[in-house]
């Protein structure tokens, strides 16, 4: 039976998650947090007696389900899923490292399927719950030097989209957030690599933004998020004239 008060954050010891995981908190949910960052998860939890922190790897299958069994049998089964643990690195496609390159879709591709397949069995059991992923609109449309990332997201993004269509019928809320780029340690990970000079041309915005607008959809069962002035029109566009988004790209990058 689906605890409605009981949610599973990922990434939580910063940035989104973690912003996401003390919102819920002060609604008065549990919260279980996972994150590779043990100090990171305890400054989240800290001054909150309903967040709970569980270190794991999440590119590690066998961990990440053992973990999710484990929380359950604490604390009852799961009603929210927010998967938001990723890495940000960017940079041309030749001067990306290979593994550096793997590794990035090891944590932001193979994380949300260990996370998705670890606890979505619960939430059938239940035919109740929310399963949130944040994607990416670097997931819907792509620039130069974020072939990495891109290419994680978009298969996120897929992956989410056939999951939803998988169980339409299930009582479970499937929900994937694309959001531009957010004001978040994430964002520095990738100015401290590359930055391509398209992504200026959107200034940031912030994470209660985008968390806003997950609520939005949650309550009406939408499934895209598109958080942001111009990020829904932009998917449309990238849709219907790809090629006149590649030529704006070339301009303003200068090659």
């Amino acid at each position: 039976m689906a605890n409605n008060n009981f949610a599973l954050v990922t990434g939580g010891a910063s940035g989104m998650g973690r912003l996401a995981a003390q919102n819920l908190a002060k609604k008065g949910m549990k919260v279980a947090i996972l994150d590779i960052n043990a100090d990171g998860l305890q400054e989240t939890a800290e001054g909150y007696d309903n967040i709970f922190a569980y270190q794991v790897d999440v590119t590690d299958t066998d961990a990440v389900f053992k973990t999710v069994e484990t929380i359950v049998a604490e604390h009852g089964n799961l009603y929210r899923v927010m998967h938001a643990a990723a890495i940000m690195p960017y940079g041309k496609i030749l001067d990306h490292d290979a593994k550096d390159i793997i590794r990035v879709m090891d944590i932001n591709y193979g994380g949300m399927v260990n996370i998705t397949k670890a606890t979505l069995p619960y939430l059938l059991d239940s035919n109740a719950g929310e399963m949130i992923v944040f994607s990416s609109m670097l997931g819907v449309m792509p620039v130069l030097a974020t072939g990495a990332y891109s290419a994680s997201k978009f298969a996120t993004s897929a992956f989410v989209e056939i999951m939803s269509e998988e169980h339409k019928n299930s009582g479970i809320t499937f929900v994937c957030v694309c959001p531009p780029a957010v004001k978040t340690p994430l964002l520095q990970q990738a100015k401290d690599t590359i930055w391509p000079k398209i992504l200026d041309e959107n200034p940031p915005i912030s994470p209660e933004e985008v968390l806003e607008a997950v609520e939005k959809a949650v309550k009406k069962g939408e499934f895209w998020v598109f958080p942001g002035k111009g990020t829904r029109i932009g998917a449309v566009m990238r849709r219907l004239f790809p090629r006149n988004i590649w030529k704006h790209i070339h301009k303003v990058e200068g090659w």
